[in-house]
């Protein structure tokens, strides 16, 4: 049966067979439990309860200030609203960094109280002790490279990652460490397509592109940049599906006029 078949959840297991069947995998975020229901309905492989959250959600500049406490929050909400899709849990900067217990005790955090289906934690061999330590609580892990938003303040900027081939190299080095390690998916963020298909060629387990061109075994977006509800981001790699941010206004401005001019409620919107 399809993958993409209502009666089959979405496993890290399904992912692996995607990838050898050739099929691409869908991702995108959600945060509360009424968006994440239509995208799970919508037929989304997985949903990535991301850190992204301080942007869109809490309006924050980048996604540092956000707290385990919160994402935990964030992961309750959706996790109430799949039936289908797998559910991956951003850690939240300073949860796994630099000390791998503090690392499992998240991870587990997250598990026991938001019932994800698994975690992501974004860099390479520096965070490799983390993923380990989590892994054996049989906690999955997707790990993510390239541009690592968690580390603006390291790179200074949100530009293309890997450009340069010693880069590149600790790029691919990296992403077959992770594999060793045990992660099930890797996110590419905002690396050259070719670099991006060369690591998708030389690991068994999937790849998630965001700008990291067509060749990564599957796709991931933010929801809110996707629909337009978010406009002041227009990266080069985003497709907007709608255009949310005017539709949305202009509903609100109507019905302000509608209340205003006495038009609503009329009689049959009345008891």
């Amino acid at each position: 049966m399809s993958v993409h078949g209502k009666a089959r959840k979405i496993t890290t297991n399904t992912l692996l067979e995607m990838k050898e069947a050739g099929e691409k995998i869908t991702m995108l975020t959600a945060y509360d439990y009424s968006l994440a229901k239509l995208v799970d309905r919508g037929g989304v492989d997985v949903i990535l309860v991301g850190d992204s959250a301080a942007n869109v959600m809490a309006g924050h500049d980048t996604t540092v200030p956000i707290t385990l406490d919160q994402m935990i929050y964030h992961a309750q909400c959706v996790q109430r609203a799949v039936e289908r899709a797998l559910i991956v849990v951003d850690m939240p900067f300073g949860t796994y960094q630099g000390n791998s217990k503090i690392a499992l005790d998240s991870a587990i955090r997250i598990m026991k109280e938001a019932a994800g289906h698994s975690v992501k934690l974004e860099g390479g061999v520096e965070i490799v002790d983390s993923i380990k330590r989590i892994l054996t609580a049989g906690i999955p892990v997707m790990g993510h490279l390239g541009l690592t938003p968690q580390s603006i303040y390291k790179f200074g900027t949100y530009t293309v990652r890997a450009k340069e081939e010693e880069e590149a190299e600790k790029l691919i080095s990296d992403a077959k460490i992770l594999e060793e390690a045990g992660c099930f998916a890797i996110v590419l963020e905002k690396i050259p397509a070719p670099l991006a298909k060369r690591v998708s060629e030389s690991i068994s387990i999937p790849t998630i592109g965001i700008g990291a061109g067509p060749d990564c075994d599957g796709q991931v977006l933010v929801l809110h940049d996707m629909l337009g509800i978010t406009t002041d981001f227009s990266p080069r790699f985003l497709r907007r599906y709608l255009s949310l941010e005017d539709q949305i206004s202009q509903a609100v401005t109507q019905y302000c006029e509608d209340v205003r001019g006495k038009d609503f409620p009329n009689e049959k919107e009345s008891y």
